[in-house]
């Protein structure tokens, strides 16, 4: 199942539109800027699942995005820089190239083990380095909007790439986070019970252990929203209206906190 590198349908595009996206991945390989190609095409690469996508994604660190979008412009691409924050945006005619360096959620940054752990693999007849899975994952499970919602792609992914996944470095990725993964891997084993194995068991019982630590921890001091990490228009009103910390600000806190003293942020369960 998947890992056929197979390639998302293209029947809603302009063949301008195919040749736009073809020119920027040869641009930034001409230019030797690393990056790695996610969203739709990535997804095809390990699921075998297509579907028509209206942009191509693209990861890379925040200084090869900058690099990147200083390339296009200069090869007469319009462009829109940090949009959101957390990406660059390239357009030639109907074609939409997104240069993604970071989240809405500020927590899935683009670093160097984008690039390290990347598989090769094929896109619009292009060799490309393509998202490792970790990271797809990682990023992915932090969308849980109203109108989008990533957990069955990120089902079908542990489904096609699970037995091969670094579980202990898809860990790390989530650190303090590690109740979102959770979440979701309770969504695989109820969607998939026969597959259930595609999760290790050390993985489940370690996560299912810091639950019930959780538990006994009680609640947190203080009044904070979380939330707001998962979905920023979803709990704004638990902040505007009902006296919560924002869990966005509360986060970026710790974070800077944790980069000051290069020890990661204090675990409350």
């Amino acid at each position: 199942m998947g890992g056929t590198g197979s390639q998302p349908t293209e029947t809603k595009l302009e063949p301008a539109e195919i040749a736009a996206r073809i020119r920027a991945l040869q641009l930034l390989r001409e230019a030797g800027v690393p990056f790695v190609v996610g969203g739709a095409y990535a997804y095809a690469h390990y699921t075998g699942i297509h579907r028509d996508t209206k942009d191509l994604d693209l990861f890379l660190r925040k200084a090869d995005a900058d690099r990147a979008i200083a390339l296009f412009e200069a090869n007469g691409w319009r462009t829109e820089r940090n949009t959101h924050g957390w990406l660059h945006k390239a357009f030639w005619d109907g074609a939409l190239i997104d240069l993604i360096y970071s989240a809405g959620s500020g927590i899935p940054q683009v670093d160097d083990a984008w690039v390290e752990h990347a598989v090769e693999g094929e896109v619009l007849g292009q060799r490309c380095l393509i998202s490792p899975a970790e990271e797809i994952i990682w990023s992915k499970a932090f969308v849980l909007e109203r109108e989008r919602f990533d957990g069955t792609e990120l089902n079908h992914l542990i489904l096609a790439v699970g037995p091969r996944l670094d579980w202990k470095r898809l860990l790390e990725r989530f650190g303090r986070y590690w109740e979102v993964l959770l979440g979701h891997l309770m969504f695989f084993r109820f969607a998939y019970p026969s597959d259930r194995e595609h999760v290790p068991a050390w993985v489940m019982w370690g996560l299912l252990s810091r639950a019930f630590d959780s538990v006994r921890g009680g609640n947190w001091s203080g009044r904070l929203c979380r939330g707001r990490l998962l979905s920023q228009p979803g709990y704004r009103i638990d902040v505007e209206q009902w006296g919560f910390e924002d869990g966005l600000t509360w986060d970026e806190r710790e974070r800077a906190r944790a980069a000051a003293t290069a020890e990661p942020a204090p675990n409350q369960s």
